[in-house]
């Protein structure tokens, strides 16, 4: 048994193995390359985030997903480039929005360079995606684009807020739809159609990565309250202190204002729409928020997720990419601890 990829999934088989690893191999040597210009600097800041390292769970959801088909298959690493690219990109673009210090554990780009060049960055890292992906195919661009009008949908409906009269809850979730789970089920559906796999196991793999990316990040909203900096790489309580009001917070708004709140609960509501700048505050607010019943069930709402992730994958003929993809949804609750 190897344990490879993000969160130490178990392969148990050593074919499997094989492939995983020199599939993600590959991919690591297609970001470098891809990241590549005859200006220095920029290679220096394209390649900022990909030398950080990260999980690279996109590719190796593409590498998984391409054991339905033809493993080898020419455009099973180029898209998983792409995905990961577009996955990047994005990142410089967070991290400017979120005015974050951290990522991955080293200084953001816009932190060690300034807003303007972390942007453009992003902006280099998509259209070096696109180059690649024009040579997978018009469909393969129309899904991509696709996928991209679905991440800028949710970031901008993160922004908005609800309309009048929509579940926050609700309305948060299908942000985390657009901005993760699409380019999550991009991966997936990218590996099985270069692989050749067959138009029900595409799109099977395409469902499974649609909920598996939401459980994700609802994984990534419990490590930003619950872990330290080692853990997830980057500074805890960042969406306390920007006001990004993640699945906890929610949990807790909807106690406070329901019939069994507590004075505690609207007490600790006032805190966090307080100005948590400061240093002080912030930690009171994250202390407390790490005690709240609102963490634990923003916990099961990972773990019901990640079951529903599983559950899709039902009908796949048993194997051990399926059962690779299936320790993946356990991997995830793990996270989330």
């Amino acid at each position: 048994m190897t344990v490879v990829g993000p969160f130490g999934l178990s392969v148990r088989d050593q074919a499997l193995e094989a492939d995983v690893q020199a599939g993600l191999a590959a991919v690591e040597e297609g970001l470098l390359e891809a990241t590549k210009s005859d200006v220095p600097f920029i290679t220096e800041s394209a390649q900022h985030l990909v030398r950080a390292g990260g999980k690279r769970f996109r590719p190796l959801l593409v590498t998984l997903a391409a054991q339905f088909g033809d493993p080898y298959a020419p455009g099973v690493v180029p898209s998983a480039v792409v995905v990961e690219l577009t996955h990047l990109a994005t990142l410089y673009h967070d991290d400017v929005m979120d005015e974050a210090d951290v990522r991955r554990g080293v200084a953001s780009a816009n932190a060690r360079w300034g807003n303007s060049l972390a942007v453009l960055t992003g902006d280099f890292l998509f259209a070096r995606a696109s180059h690649i992906l024009a040579d997978l195919g018009p469909e393969a661009v129309r899904i991509q684009a696709e996928a991209f009008e679905r991440l800028v949908t949710g970031q901008i409906l993160e922004t908005a807020g609800p309309r009048d009269g929509r579940d926050p809850v609700d309305h948060y979730l299908d942000v985390l739809a657009g901005k993760t789970g699409s380019l999550v089920a991009v991966a997936c559906r990218f590996g099985a159609m270069m692989s050749g796999a067959d138009e029900s196991t595409v799109d099977i793999l395409t469902q499974y990565g649609e909920r598996l990316g939401t459980a994700f990040q609802l994984a990534d909203d419990v490590l930003d309250i619950a872990s330290d900096s080692h853990e997830s790489g980057k500074t805890p309580g960042t969406d306390l202190r920007e006001g990004v009001a993640t699945l906890p917070v929610l949990h807790l708004r909807s106690r406070a204002e329901g019939p069994s709140g507590t004075a505690e609960d609207r007490a600790l509501c006032e805190l966090l729409a307080g100005d948590l700048t400061d240093d002080a505050r912030h930690a009171e607010a994250l202390a407390a928020l790490r005690a709240h019943p609102a963490l634990e069930q923003a916990r099961r709402d990972t773990v019901r997720h990640a079951q529903e992730a599983r559950a899709v994958l039902a009908p796949l003929p048993q194997c051990t990419a399926k059962t690779a993809l299936e320790s993946l949804c356990d991997a995830v609750v793990h996270r989330a601890g």
